[in-house]
């Protein structure tokens, strides 16, 4: 059976690994003596004296860019929601917009991705690496009460300090919120705050609003970092969208092919596994944690859930968001690395213990 999940679609079509102009040194850039891009020196400032959000920003929020809901209770969501987001995850998230090459909307907030902010008295505009881009207005203009709906929404912001908020609403109800699927509707409306702390690092605040879908609003945090000396270069879905074509089978079928493997067997591969080949824009190696609980295999990505693994063989496991783990050993039978299963390519991580 072929199958193809979100996060492969992803590695395989919509992230460039490296950027346009990549050794290119940005100008203004405050520099230690070995040359390199000093990330800890003082924020900079625009003439107006407020703090200068420009540059080319990675994301990262290992907790709440696949399920932006993961604080909530249960009963927090509406029953329909939550029933929706079960199916999308059985469907393998097939009709997700960004597998389905439409802009990510308010997912993209919340996301690992890498934007470009552009920074202007009157307007902050970002730019992403799929052409998409939000505009957010700073000359005292108001959210509309009945907005156009629109992919990624209406921005407005103002400074309150040293801090950037930014309101937005007006956004369609096809999009998700994250990569697992939670809805929202129409009657959206998203607060962030910005706060550059120094020349490489941001933190980002997000409150998501949605009375008809969720019972109170919620926040979520994220932080960023600067990635000075390189540029952005383009990623068109639609320039290679054929993986669909792979996308068969359901959620469920990885246990209905499930197979047993011996407690002496799972024991070997617990421990703590390091990422050696980076992907994407990540700044800093993922790590991945292997335990065993009631004859089960589990793995963790620092930052989120748990996740059990069903056995495919002895060596093989599915259930690792939509990857594959192949567990790899030495001539001796010592567990060396993983291997994480991706269709652009197999990504390894090292046993640090």
């Amino acid at each position: 059976m072929k199958r193809v999940m979100f996060p492969i679609i992803i590695a395989a079509l919509a992230t460039p690994l490296t950027a346009q102009w990549l050794k290119y040194p940005t100008p203004g850039t405050p520099r230690n003596a070995d040359g390199k891009p000093s990330l800890a020196a003082p924020a900079p400032r625009t003439a107006d004296g407020k703090p200068d959000l420009s540059g080319i920003w990675q994301r990262s929020s290992l907790k709440y860019e696949r399920n932006v809901a993961a604080d909530l209770k249960p009963g927090e969501i509406q029953p329909w929601a939550e029933s929706l987001v079960r199916q999308r995850a059985e469907d393998l998230q097939k009709d997700s917009p960004g597998i389905q090459c439409l802009p990510w909307g308010p997912a993209d907030n919340t996301s690992a991705r890498r934007s470009k902010i552009i920074q202007n008295p009157g307007v902050i505009v970002m730019l992403n690496e799929d052409l998409t881009y939000r505009q957010i207005f700073l000359d005292g203009r108001r959210l509309e009460t009945d907005p156009f709906p629109s992919w990624m929404g209406h921005s407005v912001g103002r400074w309150e300090g040293d801090t950037l908020v930014v309101d937005s609403n007006g956004f369609n109800d096809r999009s998700w919120l994250d990569h697992d699927g939670h809805p929202h509707s129409e009657a959206l409306r998203i607060t962030e705050r910005y706060r550059r702390v120094d020349f490489g690092h941001m933190n980002i605040e997000v409150t998501l609003n949605d009375p008809q879908v969720y019972a109170h609003p919620w926040t979520v945090s994220l932080r960023a970092e600067l990635t000075p000396d390189g540029d952005l270069l383009e990623s068109v879905c639609n320039e290679s969208h054929t993986s669909l074509e792979h996308w068969v089978g359901k959620l469920s079928d990885e246990k209905s092919v499930e197979v047993k493997v011996s407690p002496e067997i799972l024991a070997k591969y617990v421990g703590t596994y390091e990422e050696q080949d980076f992907w994407g824009n990540r700044p800093h190696p993922a790590m991945i944690e292997i335990t065993v609980s009631d004859g089960a295999l589990f793995a963790e990505l620092k930052g989120r859930e748990k996740l059990r693994l069903a056995a495919q063989s002895d060596t093989n496991f599915a259930g690792f968001y939509g990857l594959g783990i192949q567990f790899v050993t030495d001539a001796r039978g010592t567990v060396t690395h993983l291997l994480e299963r991706r269709i652009s390519k197999d990504y390894r991580f090292r046993r640090v213990r």
